[in-house]
């Protein structure tokens, strides 16, 4: 499951949703931090260039967004919102420390505003700063302590440091808000598969396809691990099956870019270069 990896579009989307800009969903890596705007706060084309951006990013022109945002901090510099589109913007373009810098900035304004804490965990966290990105995640969660996606890029954060009853905790919060989040169920079983637990993580897994029955990651972790339970027929049959769904997922690089720990990937590398997966594989060029 991805970091959500990639959250700067999540802050914009937020501040797209309150002016009625519709955004495409991506599925499992957005997150709704949702800024107040008050458009007496801005002043008239600070506004109007913000909006521009928002709808830049919309069709991904986030080359033409960049210079409005920019612009906008000058007309409404003591608007915190132009600061948080900024910031995001600079984060999506991982230009990291700019971003950070603008976002710190955007805090100093509104120091109470959750989504600008979650905002710069996220940039932390692409930043591989594990426990900054914990640190400014729990800070959000005092102001909004029910931030589902909030909660889970704190147990990704939790995950990379290896804390893992603290990763858990963080789920099992996100879950407990919607048990439907499926994202939160898998990655549970991430942290029991490298706690060694793999009956435990088997049964999470089974729940996240239950929840959403085409999501590929939960039912090639099944088969990695039924593979490794001596049970090869099954597994090679569901690793077909997973890798059907989105062959991305025969990519070991794409599985750590989803926070497969080093206990699943070295055993989903064996898995992978069965001469009936790779055989598999062959059918698709490219």
């Amino acid at each position: 499951m991805p970091s959500l990896a990639k959250n700067w579009l999540v802050a914009i989307g937020a501040i797209a949703s309150v002016w009625g800009v519709a955004l495409p969903t991506k599925a499992q890596a957005l997150l709704p931090y949702t800024p107040q705007l008050e458009s007496s706060m801005l002043e008239e084309q600070g506004i109007a260039l913000v909006q521009d951006a928002i709808q830049l990013v919309r069709f991904e022109q986030y080359e033409l967004a960049l210079p409005r945002a920019e612009l906008a901090v000058q007309l409404a510099p003591d608007a915190f919102e132009t600061w948080f589109v900024l910031g995001t913007l600079y984060v999506q373009q991982e230009d990291f420390d700019k971003g950070i810098e603008t976002l710190l900035k955007a805090q100093r304004i509104a120091p109470e505003e959750a989504g600008i804490y979650f905002t710069l965990g996220s940039a932390y966290f692409q930043q591989e700063e594990y426990r900054k990105a914990v640190e400014e995640i729990e800070a959000g969660l005092k102001y909004e302590p029910e931030a589902l996606e909030a909660l889970f890029d704190l147990g990704n954060s939790y995950l990379m440091l290896q804390e893992y009853p603290d990763a858990i905790a963080a789920y099992e919060k996100a879950v407990d808000l919607e048990a439907e989040f499926w994202p939160g169920v898998n990655n549970i079983g991430l942290v029991k598969y490298e706690q060694g637990n793999i009956a435990e993580a088997i049964e999470y897994w089974e729940e996240s396809i239950v929840i959403e029955p085409e999501a590929a990651e939960p039912l090639l972790a099944i088969a990695v691990a039924r593979f490794i339970q001596g049970q090869e027929q099954e597994a090679l049959k569901m690793g077909e099956a997973a890798l059907e769904l989105d062959r991305k997922y025969a990519e070991l690089d794409f599985l750590e870019q989803n926070l497969w720990g080093d206990r699943l990937l070295r055993d989903a590398q064996q898995f992978l270069q069965t001469p009936q997966i790779q055989a598999f594989l062959s059918q698709f060029p490219g």
